[in-house]
């Protein structure tokens, strides 16, 4: 019976053991996924900011808040378009980027089409990728990072520049509980398209056709690298009007401040990842761990089963009660 249950114990160990490295390295990447339909709306603040409320006079002014209001919202049926074209499991996000002014009206508003793998993030490029009705190709990341980001540079996309840059890693910060990593990206000067919906019915050809938009920013992330969700984001950001027809014009400052996260969106962000990390976690150590501590236990009790199996029986003890052999008669030749 011994022999019979260690038997048993060591094709159990020998099947947790190897269920620990497959469900790290072949269930994870496959469970572990983006949802198809996810919502999400952030609101950031820029408190005395420099804005140009006036395209017409041209002369900006500080207002006391300038308030960005980003939402992404899962395109199911899109997704589901893609799928069928490429074969990969795909999320489509379409996002807005409404900014408002200090009286709550639009000062622009630029939409997006981001379509990425659900597993690993990195982009997919269909014909509906766009920015603001252009057409784009992005590289790298955009809104959130990978599953188990690393302490690494990475490509992240600039939708203002519609062109993608590094992104690096600078260092691990405690963040609200949450050891996160520390992203910073620098986008120098560069030109960048007018928004096409712009307050008054503003456009180009409105402002003499021979405007240009220049525009940098210093980018800051922090992020959970076990969902790669960013729980906190921050921009210090600087566009300008340019005259190129007139050197001697001055640039007219469009926008000047520094882009925060409201707190309260920030908390709310800190528990949804909090929350979700525990079913990355799930994959990629408590169960995988769990598993191998499992058939260690199971392989040692085996052997133990199987030692005490193979050792020789003890000799019976002698009953006082019993009469002593005779000796044995002598055998004569």
């Amino acid at each position: 019976m011994r022999r019979k249950s260690s038997l048993v114990l060591l094709a159990f160990a020998v099947f947790f053991a190897t269920l620990s490295p497959l469900m790290r390295w072949y269930a994870f990447p496959r469970l572990a996924k983006v949802p198809a339909n996810e919502y999400q709306a952030v609101v950031l603040e820029a408190k005395n900011a420099t804005l140009l409320v006036d395209y017409l006079s041209l002369k900006p002014q500080i207002v006391p808040k300038l308030s960005i209001v980003q939402t992404l919202k899962g395109n199911v049926a899109e997704a589901r378009k893609v799928k069928a074209d490429t074969g990969r499991d795909v999320v489509v996000w379409d996002a807005l980027s409404f900014v408002a002014g200090p009286d709550g009206k639009m000062v622009s508003e630029i939409p997006e089409r981001y379509v990425f793998d659900a597993h690993t993030q990195d982009p997919v490029h269909t014909a509906s990728e766009s920015v603001d009705g252009d057409p784009v190709h992005r590289e790298g990341v955009e809104f959130k990072f990978p599953f188990l980001t690393e302490q690494r540079d990475y490509f992240y996309f600039d939708a203002q520049s519609r062109t993608s840059a590094p992104i690096h890693y600078k260092a691990t910060q405690n963040f609200r509980g949450l050891s996160v990593y520390y992203f910073e990206q620098t986008v120098p000067w560069v030109k960048v398209p007018l928004p096409k919906k712009m307050p008054g019915g503003v456009t180009e050809e409105s402002l003499g056709g021979s405007v240009e938009r220049w525009y940098t920013t210093v980018r800051k992330f922090w992020v959970d690298p076990t969902t790669g969700a960013p729980v906190n984001g921050e921009e210090v950001h600087r566009e300008e009007l340019r005259f190129p027809q007139a050197p001697d014009t001055k640039p007219v400052t469009v926008f000047a401040g520094e882009v925060k996260m409201r707190e309260d969106y920030i908390d709310s962000t800190v528990d949804l990842v909090k929350s979700q990390r525990q079913l990355i976690l799930l994959l990629t150590s408590y169960l995988p761990w769990g598993f191998l501590i499992l058939g260690v236990a199971l392989l040692a009790l085996s052997l133990f089963l199987e030692a005490r199996g193979r050792r020789p029986a003890d000799p019976a003890p002698l009953d006082p009660l019993r009469e002593p052999d005779p000796d044995p008669q002598p055998v004569i030749a």
